[in-house]
């Protein structure tokens, strides 16, 4: 009986042993749950970085996109675009009428126009170009007129024309990395801001006495209204400005939609750390509201009331907040810098009743 109990105990301690096999399994399987979050952790972590990876090449392309002019030209959206933008514009006769008017007596006056070519240099070595122009009868009186986005000079021109013929000197630019001067990416106002007091120095270096009007279109007149909020030469004493936006990252954010079918987040600020990292600068420095608040130059605010482009309530805006004396002029069927095409009266005669309070 003992040899039989002996004999199934040891039987019994042969199974025993056998007993924690279930508490191995257990450890196997509290292994693997880590490996298994392990892996999603990296799964993870390699999705998130292809996607960060996406965006900052998205958020570059798009830097490309909107603000080198030789890059845009290659895309086929850059056509979209323009052809967008022209559709935007209010087709009405009278300024389809208007316009054709001012190209054609601005042609006739080019001909035998008083105009010299003039060159200077950039502090970051850009060259820019502008040209002159120059009234019959020596004058103190002079318009330094700035185009707007993906523009050139030669826009500006029936602008120029009617200052040249009531006794203004005019110089017209071509703004950095457009037309004929160089650059690497569009200023949206706030690197010209800088490169137009160069402008400013070279009429005082002809001019000492020079009474100065800075008028712009869109980015042009952004860039006037950035300039009135730094400290300018009391050569300065008028500014006009036709449509000008309250903030170039708030008019980006808008337009990203319209034209790159985008929405703004998260690409626009990733954008725009692009481009303080390739360009220099901030967008939301380029925000003329904030420049108005310093301002001490009378401005006259001019907008068209069916701009598509840049929302009149943008100019409405920068009036309100402008603590210069000021003066504001919305034009009734005026789309997108055409103020000018629409009543050509009302606009210069309001543009030169308030230069003659000033002047």
């Amino acid at each position: 009986m003992k040899a039989a109990i002996k004999s199934e105990a040891t039987e019994k301690g042969t199974v025993e042993p056998q007993g924690p096999l279930p508490e191995t399994d257990n450890h196997e399987e509290t292994r693997r749950i880590p490996m298994t979050k392990k892996k999603l952790i990296i799964a993870a972590g390699v999705v998130v970085l292809a996607l960060t990876l996406l965006l900052v090449i998205g958020a570059n392309l798009l830097v490309s996109a909107a603000l080198v002019p030789s890059f845009m030209r290659r895309l086929e959206a850059f056509q979209t675009i323009t052809e967008d933008s022209v559709a935007a514009l209010v087709h009405t006769d009278d300024i389809t009428a208007n316009q054709q008017e001012a190209y054609s007596e601005t042609e006739q006056w080019l001909e035998t126009a008083d105009a010299s070519r003039l060159t200077a240099e950039t502090e970051d070595g850009y060259r820019l170009v502008a040209e002159e122009f120059h009234p019959r009868q020596e004058s103190s009186r002079w318009v330094l007129l700035l185009h707007g986005y993906t523009g050139w000079k030669e826009a500006m021109y029936p602008i120029a024309m009617e200052y040249v013929q009531r006794g203004f000197h005019a110089l017209v630019p071509d703004m950095r990395c457009q037309g004929e001067s160089e650059g690497d990416f569009i200023g949206m106002g706030w690197t010209d801001r800088l490169d137009n007091r160069i402008w400013i120095s070279h009429i005082l270096e002809e001019n000492p006495d020079a009474e100065i009007v800075i008028q712009g279109q869109s980015m042009g007149a952004a860039c006037a209204l950035l300039m009135t909020g730094e400290e300018l030469p009391d050569n300065v004493k008028a500014v006009v400005s036709d449509c000008a936006y309250t903030d170039a990252y708030e008019m980006f954010k808008k337009q990203m939609g319209e034209w790159f079918h985008l929405p703004s987040f998260p690409l626009l600020p990733v954008a725009n750390l692009m481009l303080q990292l390739r360009g220099g600068y901030d967008l939301k420095n380029a925000a003329p509201i904030r420049a108005v608040t310093h301002s001490r130059i009378p401005t006259l605010f001019i907008h068209g009331l069916k701009d598509q482009m840049i929302d009149p309530q943008m100019t409405r805006d920068l009036y309100a907040a402008a603590s210069c004396p000021k003066q504001l002029l919305l034009v009734e069927g005026a789309g997108h810098a055409q103020s000018q095409d629409k009543d050509p009266e009302l606009y210069y005669g309001t543009i030169f009743d308030l230069l003659a309070q000033y002047l």
